[in-house]
């Protein structure tokens, strides 16, 4: 393939459909190998087991080449954090000694972040000491706890800063690492989990370096080009079988944890030829809870919606949002401005996304959109200190998410128990989790009948019960306990999630969908999931 190259001029001759199946296995392979090493190296279950992390690789100018099949809400935003690194170190771009060796770190989600438990990590690839960064690699992972109000850092916050520990665009280095290790309540977790990404920056480097070797800069860079080129044409080529025109959809959440109620988001979708203007500017104010989202999970939700369209072969690369345009309002709900607090639209938020801007589009694809799916990450996270023998009163924090039934589409039931939507993480295995922490799961199961009836159903959620063997602070961020999750064609919503605590001996009782609470050696919390919508056939 590197005779590709024409003679003389430096030149690369256009690749043939071969050449770009090779190149669009060879860039994935680089972010999924990265995944590999992350999740092998990494200390803490949320990583190691439930696989909360993301990999891609960039250009030198920031754009997408490739992502590992990891998590939508992630691989979406990381090309913004990304971007805020090269903005805020210019040099990467000059001839600099050193720039080769230099990792960056951010997780503030007013510069590309998403919430401050994702901590992203920058490295630029540099072929020619005096030509900048060729390409970039990153990853983006969910650390168990950043600090802030409450063990696993998702309070039911009112600012930002009750969140954690905000980092702006930074160089990671060992002082760094401490800085960040130190203010966290599982300093040696941070530390470890910190490490393997850093591990996995280096595995992505090294790839790159030697695809370059191999075929030589000019191909590489050009292929990667030619990749999202092929990719934006797909997206354009879908726009364009669209009938021209206007759709409009709006959902609501539940609330913010402090008093405010029905939280509408508005999309407008329009389409003019083989380009298409998403407007989410009417959606409501930013909200004194944490279920503010800020602009990169909006652009994470719309590359999800659009990419579940075209073919699972094609390359997911920065092509997919060239021919997307996306309007949002500084100071809404979707576009939340400093100080809002934002744990929650990372998690939550992100998910109404989904369903809004596929409910745009279900008019235009009635077939293809399926009804909504669960439309929560059902997040739980805890923490305290671990009194069984041998663990000397060891400070523990946990996070997990946990599934949801999918949305059925014309002709398609929906799956039960199943992460859906913008989390693409695992379970934790029981085994795992018990020997982690003083806790037990005392039920696990899918929870029959909760997905919307239709000709076709939707999927089932589960109910997961914990039962605490020590005292813990638990926090609950959970949606869809109010409004139901939407059928389609006629099918009938599902049911509603529902959290409740139960005391030794006593019957359980119903607790707010976003809550913290102290939790009592005996205890026993159960959450149960909603399912998806169901769906009649379109006709």
């Amino acid at each position: 393939m590197a005779s590709s190259c024409l003679p003389g001029d430096g030149g690369v001759a256009p690749a043939d459909a071969v050449e770009l199946e090779v190149f669009r296995h060879l860039f994935a392979a680089v972010a999924e190998e990265m995944g590999h090493r992350l999740m092998r190296s990494a200390f803490s279950p949320n990583i190691k087991e439930r696989r909360d992390f993301s990999c891609a690789i960039f250009d030198g100018q920031g754009e997408m080449l490739a992502q590992a099949a990891h998590i939508p809400v992630h691989l979406g935003s990381t090309p913004m954090a990304v971007r805020a690194v090269i903005d805020a170190f210019p040099h990467n771009n000059n001839a600099d000694e050193g720039v080769a060796d230099t990792v960056y770190v951010v997780n503030d989600p007013f510069a590309g972040g998403t919430h401050l438990p994702d901590i992203t990590v920058v490295t630029p690839v540099v072929i020619d000491p005096n030509a900048g960064a060729a390409f970039y690699v990153a990853n983006r992972a969910h650390h168990a706890d950043i600090g802030g109000a409450t063990p696993g850092s998702l309070p039911i916050s009112r600012h930002i800063d009750e969140e954690g520990l905000r980092i702006t665009p930074r160089v990671l280095d060992e002082d760094t690492i401490a800085w960040i290790a130190e203010h966290s309540r599982t300093p040696d977790e941070r530390r470890g989990d910190l490490l393997a990404q850093l591990a996995a920056l280096r595995i992505g480097r090294d790839r790159l370096i030697e695809l370059v070797q191999r075929y030589t800069l000019p191909v590489v860079a050009q292929r990667g080009r030619d990749l999202q080129a092929y990719t934006e044409r797909f997206v354009r080529r879908l726009i364009s079988d669209l009938p021209d025109g206007s759709t409009s959809f709006q959902d609501v959440l539940d609330d913010d944890g402090l008093g405010t109620r029905d939280i509408a988001i508005r999309c407008d979708l329009a389409v003019a030829g083989d380009s298409a203007t998403l407007d989410l500017s009417a959606s409501d104010d930013q909200v004194p809870g944490p279920v503010n989202a800020v602009r990169a999970i909006a652009a994470s939700a719309v590359n999800y919606c659009f990419r579940c369209l075209l073919p699972p072969e094609l390359p997911s690369n920065g092509g997919v949002m060239r021919p997307i345009t996306l309007v949002t309002r500084p100071g809404s709900i979707v576009d939340a401005q400093y100080p809002a607090p934002v744990v929650g639209g990372n998690v939550e938020t992100s998910q109404r996304l989904v369903d809004v801007v596929f409910g745009t589009l279900a008019p235009l694809l009635p077939d293809r959109v399926p009804a909504a799916s669960c439309g929560s990450m059902n997040n739980i996270t805890f923490g305290g200190t671990d009194p069984r023998p041998g663990m000397n009163h060891r400070p523990f924090a946990y996070y997990e998410t946990l599934a949801g039934g999918a949305g059925a589409a014309s002709g398609r039931p929906g799956g039960s128990a199943l992460h859906t939507h913008m989390t693409n993480t695992l379970n934790t295995p029981i085994e795992a989790f018990e020997h982690a922490y003083p806790v037990r799961i005392t039920r696990y199961a899918v929870r029959l009948g909760s997905g919307g009836k239709g000709e076709s159903p939707g999927g089932d959620g589960i109910i997961r019960a914990y039962t605490f063997d020590a005292p813990a602070t638990v926090t609950l961020l959970t949606e869809r306990r109010t409004h139901r999750p939407h059928g389609l064609h006629g099918g009938q919503p599902a049911q509603p999630g529902r959290n409740t605590l139960s005391h030794p001996n006593t019957e359980p009782h119903p607790l707010p969908g976003k809550t913290t609470l102290n939790i009592n050696p005996g205890d026993t919390l159960t959450i149960q999931t909603p399912g998806g919508g169901g769906a009649s056939k379109y006709s």
